[in-house]
This record gives structure tokens, C-alpha cells and sequence, in this order.
């Protein structure tokens, strides 16, 4: 038998991002606990700035009744000269009966001692106030608070409770507040309890009371009037996702309404007004024909037939915001770029200043950029002398607008606040883009650098905080990362995937480290192997295969594994393979590193010369890329198969047996130059 369920734990305004972050394993802790008292029932878990509400269609009124059996020690165990020994004792208090009452049962081999039980299953109400306090235990907010005298925390003070099973209420006692048959409103309703004669009333008291209890219900009435404002003003609203989920959980009763700014805030780059009312007042930015415009839309929460003073009352705080952005703005474009004062910045324990750093990071870009000057000589027409002028202009650059004041009031602006004031400054606009772009990627799939050149800035960037941090110690370990170093060495491999160039590990790191205190330099090359093997797409055996070959060039690593995977996903690959494993197990025995002499003359079947042929004419083609090569040396089946069919490597004659096991291992070797094939698993 079941009746619907109803838990509402009212509470003062929750702070959204932390409810958002654990909105999951809230639904997911009450699941579990359901199953843990073996009272499984679908449910509905929603929230609303001032409650936490759990619903029940259909929960079962008791626990099932079961059947519990127990197996105790083996009867050999359990008496000695016909006493019991502490063991049975021990099971029969276990089982709470006399040992007298105790059965046998075969287990195995073992005659064991035994005991069968009916237990009655508990009713629901009897469970439900432990199982709430052990849900609101789960509840990870983070930072947590205590009020009045008392000493249980949660993330805010509650205020009411509902726990109804059916149409009774069941007494529950949390925080010193007890349930019974009351919610509360919107406040501008009314301030005072609201009864809930039954729970199937329950939402509709609460809409009447310009409350919306379903998320997904307000986010759509939100976008719906999103899509009314857009029409009758003629703009277009940002679905800011992050933002309009952080609005959803801030109302109770949403209206969008449009607001607007004194036209000179314009002035002000896109981001710093973007920024300033998103972050600051949760205003959803507005555009037209691509251009942002002086007006915004907020998400109010108000409860009125007039919502012209809530509008008048947003655009008046917004005002002094957009003053003070702007007062910064002209200051920081009278003061200039500079990088004085960084040398007081500290950036890491161990590795020195942030002007430190920027010399470090000057270094390696001048190692890039030699390594890179044909190519960015061709993409930007400038010389040598220019281009390293303009790199260690940008790297110079590149945080000096950590001293602007702007950026002491924005600090998600930096980087982008450099781009805007080097613009204004007359700076070359490689340089400036540079400096907005030195971030890039900031995430998995993000905006890549534009160019080379902004390329060559964000890795020198990336480079001198990967090797610094891995000199001192600050290794990731598990899943922690403070310092975003994965992070860093993805970027660094789709920035050089991206702009195909090459990037040799090994020859990299022992040209950087000179640099930095001594350090397991094997660590940091796992370290980015692993990454590698992570940002690839394909089969895992294939990155393994490739990576097996020794090549260490990501650029190349990346090409050859895109080529092998595009083979190995075909649909004929699996049957034909085993040729090829075959290959490789011959090899295994070779030393693949020692002369692997071949001689024709040896050769007693047609099969061998055959094959031999072959394979020289393959090896000796120029390729356009590595999937060429490789189905030039699949090609080779057909004959490797008349090979093994007509061909006894292992003859008995050394002489024979060793030049058969060169000539299968020179092919498995030209493999290896792209990948060991050994490796790959279909």
C-alpha cells in the first residue's frame, strides 16, 4: 500500500551557486537512502529560493516484510566436548535467542550453525525522521552557519517544516522547528503562514501565492518572456546559461523586464559592461544587430501590478557601477602599460616575482620564435628583428594590466582589459590580439590563439607555468589541480596541432629546463604523455601503439594517430589483423635495434622474394602522409600470407631461421617508425 508524500523544508534565502553546484547528489542522496530502508519509490526533488521539497506520488506506508538468514561458525567450531564455545555463544546473541533455538544448515562442505527470522517491516513514518536528517546531513554546501543557541549548522536557518505521509502529519523535529500542515508565500503576498489543507493542495496554495515550484517551470517562463521582449523591442537577450540557472534559483516568481544606461557607458569595452552586470547585479546583457546597447534585462522576483519603480530601481544601481568602471577605464588609459610594481608580485613560493616570470617566459618565446621564424615570417611579413621585438613586446605586455585599476575591480578581466588599452595605445596589433589571446584555450574544446604569433606567446605562458611549478613541487596528484596544469598542457597540444608545427618533447624540456631548479624531468614527460593520451580521440591502443614507437613529437603523434585510427576503425581491419600480429610475434625474439642483414640469395620459395620486393618498393616510396605509408604496409598482407603458408621461419638451419626472422622483422620495424602495431587491440 502506498500514499503520496510530501516533505517541504522551509529555510531563509538560499545562496544559489552553492545550491546549484550539489542540486545532483541532493536527488541522488535521497534515492540512496530510499534504497538503504527498502523503500524504493519514484520522486520528484525541487527547489525554490526558500525550500527544499521532496514529492511522493506513490510511497509505500511500511517496509516490506522479509525473510533474514543467518550463518554462524561451523558446528566443529562452535562446540568442543559437547560445550559451546564463545563462537556460538556469541552468533546466538548475535541472533538474539537462546543458543537452544539455533538450527544447522549445510554451507559448502561445513555444517554451520543457522537461525531463520521473519522481520516485520517498519512503517514509514517511524523512518522518515531519521532518513531526513541523514539527507540534510549529505548536503555538502560547503560553508555552513549556526543560529540562534543552536549548535546543528546548515546552510541557512529553517524556518518550517512539512513531513505528510497520506493526510497525516508526521511528527518530525528539525533544528528545533517540528512539521505540521503550513508553508509560506511570496513576500509580497504575505509575510504570514499559509495552511496546506492536503498535500494534493499543496502547489496549488503555493502558485496562488505567486510561488512557482518547479525550476524547469520558471526557466521556461523566463525564456518565453525572453522571446516576448525580444519581439516587441526588437533586440536580442544573451541565454547566458550559467546565469539564467543561478536566476532560476533566486526566484520564486520570475518577470523579465528591460532596463536601460546613459549612452556614454558605451564607451566602456563590451566586456567591462557585460562583466559588470553580470557578475555584480545578474542583468542579462541586450544587442542589436550584434552591437551591445545600453539597455539590459533583469529577472526580478517582485510580486506587483507595477513593475516600473523595480526597473527604475535597477537602473539606478547599475549606474554608479558602470561610473566607477569608467572612471577606471580613463585612468588606466592616462597611466599607460606598465609592468612597474610586478617585481612586488610574488607568484609561486620558489619561483620568484611575476616580473621574474615574464623574463622567464621572454626566454622561451625567443626559443619558439627560432624555431618557428620561416613559417611566422611567412604568415606576417615581417623580419626576424622585427618579430622578436614585437614577442617580447606582447610577453612584457601580457600582465601589465594586473596593475590597472580596472582590473583590481575585474580580476576575470585580465589579459582582456591589456587587449583594449594596448589597442588604445597604438601598439602593433600582433601585440595587442596577442595579449587577448595569451589565455586561449581556457577550457576543453575553447577558442584556440588566432595566429602563430599569439600562439608562440600562449605557450611560452604555458611552458614557463608547467615547468616552474613541476621545479618546486607543485605536481597534480588524483584529482587535484590547483594550478590548472592539465589544463596547460592541453592547450599547449591543440595550440600545436592546430597551427602543425612541430613540438618534440624531450628536445623541448632539455632546452627549457637550464632555467629552473633541478627536477625529475621523466615525471613532467609522463606527466604530458598522459595528457596527450587523453586528448586524442581514437582507440586507446593506437595512442598506445604510437607513443610505444618512441616518437615524442606531438604534432607527429597526433598525425600518425589519426592515420593508424582511420585503419584500424575500418570495418576490415579485425579479420585481417592477425596477419599482422603474427608479424609481431615473430619479432619479439629480434633485436630490432642490431643490423637486421637480409640476404636474397638465402631465399628458396618464390614467396620470399615476393615479398621482399614488395616491401622495398614500399619503403622506398615517398609518402604525402602517414596513412599512405601505413596502407602501403597493410598492402603487404596478401603476400604475408603466402608468405607464412609457403615459408617455415623457423628452419633449422640458423642461418636460414635468422635471415626469415630479419626480413618479417625489418617489416614489423618499418611499422614501429609510425607505430608498434603489437600494441593494437580490436
Amino acid at each position: 500500500m502506498t500514499q503520496p508524500l510530501l516533505i517541504e523544508i522551509g529555510v531563509e534565502e538560499l545562496p544559489a551557486i552553492p545550491l546549484l553546484k550539489i542540486v545532483n547528489p541532493i536527488e541522488a542522496s535521497w534515492k540512496k537512502l530510499l534504497e538503504e530502508y527498502q523503500l524504493e519509490s519514484d520522486f520528484r526533488f525541487v527547489y525554490t529560493p526558500r525550500r527544499l521539497v521532496l514529492q511522493h506520488a506513490a510511497m509505500p506506508i511500511k517496509q516490506a516484510d522479509r525473510t533474514v538468514e543467518l550463518m554462524g561458525p561451523p558446528v566443529a567450531a562452535a562446540f568442543k566436548e559437547g560445550a559451546p564455545t564463545p563462537a556460538a555463544l556469541g552468533f546466538a546473541r548475535k541472533c538474539g535467542v537462546e543458543l537452544e533455538e539455533l538450527g544447522r544448515a549445510q554451507k559448502g562442505k561445513s555444517e554451520v550453525l543457522y537461525y531463520k527470522k521473519e522481520e516485520k517491516g517498519a512503517p514509514t513514518e517511524t523512518l522518515l525522521e531519521e532518513m531526513i536528517r541523514r539527507w540534510i546531513a549529505s548536503m555538502a554546501f560547503g560553508k555552513m552557519m549556526r543560529w540562534g543557541d543552536r549548535g546543528e549548522e546548515f546552510i541557512r536557518p529553517v524556518r518550517w517544516l512539512q513531513v505528510r505521509l497520506g493526510e497525516r502529519v508526521v511528527p518530525v523535529e528539525l533544528f528545533g522547528v517540528t512539521s505540521g500542515t503550513q508553508t509560506h508565500v511570496h513576500r509580497m503576498v504575505t509575510y504570514e503562514p499559509v495552511a496546506v489543507p492536503t498535500i494534493g493542495e499543496y502547489e496549488a496554495v503555493l502558485a496562488q501565492g505567486a510561488v512557482m515550484l518547479e525550476p524547469a517551470a520558471r526557466e521556461a517562463r523566463i525564456l518565453e518572456q525572453f522571446e516576448t521582449l525580444e519581439a516587441e523591442h526588437g533586440i536580442s537577450i544573451e541565454r547566458d546559461r550559467a546565469l539564467l540557472a543561478e536566476v532560476v534559483a533566486i526566484t520564486e516568481n520570475p518577470q523579465a523586464l528591460v532596463g536601460s544606461f546613459d549612452p556614454l557607458f558605451l564607451e566602456l569595452p563590451p566586456e567591462v559592461i557585460i562583466t559588470s552586470m553580470k557578475e555584480h547585479q545578474r542583468y542579462f546583457p541586450v544587442f542589436e544587430n550584434g552591437e551591445l546597447t545600453n539597455r539590459f534585462v533583469v529577472v526580478s522576483n517582485a510580486y506587483t501590478d507595477d513593475y516600473s519603480k523595480v526597473i527604475a530601481g535597477n537602473e539606478r544601481v547599475l549606474k554608479p557601477r558602470l561610473a566607477d568602471a569608467l572612471f577606471f577605464y580613463h585612468n588606466d588609459l592616462k597611466n599607460g602599460l606598465s609592468t612597474a610594481g610586478l617585481e612586488k608580485v610574488q607568484f609561486i613560493d620558489g619561483l620568484g616575482s611575476l616580473a621574474d616570470k615574464i623574463e622567464r617566459e621572454k626566454a622561451i618565446a625567443r626559443r619558439l620564435l627560432a624555431l618557428y621564424l620561416e613559417k611566422l615570417e611567412a604568415q606576417t611579413g615581417k623580419s626576424p628583428e622585427e618579430l622578436e621585438k614585437l614577442i617580447e613586446r606582447a610577453i612584457e605586455l601580457a600582465k601589465a594590466d594586473l596593475m590597472s585599476e580596472m582590473v583590481y575591480e575585474f580580476t576575470e578581466l585580465q589579459g582582456l582589459m591589456g587587449y583594449y588599452y594596448a589597442k588604445a595605445l597604438g601598439e602593433d596589433p600582433l601585440v595587442y590580439t596577442a595579449i587577448k589571446e595569451q589565455y586561449l584555450p581556457t577550457g576543453e574544446g575553447g577558442e584556440l590563439p588566432g595566429s602563430l604569433f599569439s600562439s608562440i606567446v600562449a605557450m611560452s605562458i604555458k611552458l614557463d607555468t608547467l615547468l616552474g611549478l613541476f621545479s618546486v613541487g607543485k605536481i597534480p596528484t588524483g584529482s587535484k589541480d590547483p594550478f590548472a596544469l592539465r589544463r596547460a598542457v592541453n592547450g599547449i597540444v591543440r595550440i600545436v596541432i592546430a597551427n602543425d608545427i612541430p613540438f618534440d618533447i624531450d628536445a623541448m624540456i632539455t632546452l627549457l629546463k637550464p632555467a629552473y631548479d633541478a627536477f625529475d624531468t621523466d615525471t613532467l614527460k609522463a606527466f604530458i604523455l598522459e595528457r596527450i593520451n587523453k586528448s586524442l580521440e581514437a582507440n586507446p591502443s593506437v595512442i598506445a601503439a604510437v607513443l610505444s614507437s618512441g616518437e615524442r613529437d606531438i604534432n607527429a603523434i597526433a598525425k600518425k594517430v589519426a592515420a593508424l585510427n582511420a585503419i584500424v576503425a575500418s570495418d576490415t581491419f579485425k579479420e585481417q589483423f592477425a596477419t599482422f600480429k603474427r608479424v609481431a610475434n615473430i619479432s619479439r625474439d629480434v633485436d630490432l635495434d642490431g643490423p637486421l642483414e637480409i640476404d636474397p640469395s638465402r631465399f628458396e620459395v618464390d614467396a620470399e622474394h615476393a615479398l621482399y620486393d614488395a616491401w622495398v618498393e614500399v619503403i622506398g616510396q615517398d609518402y604525402p602522409d602517414y596513412r599512405s605509408r601505413l596502407e602501403a604496409l597493410f598492402g603487404l598482407k596478401p603476400l604475408l600470407d603466402r608468405y607464412f603458408d609457403d615459408v617455415l621461419v623457423n628452419a633449422e638451419d640458423e642461418a636460414l631461421r635468422k635471415n626469415r626472422q630479419n626480413l618479417i622483422a625489418s617489416i614489423y620495424k618499418s611499422f614501429r617508425e609510425i607505430a608498434d602495431i603489437k600494441e593494437i587491440s580490436v
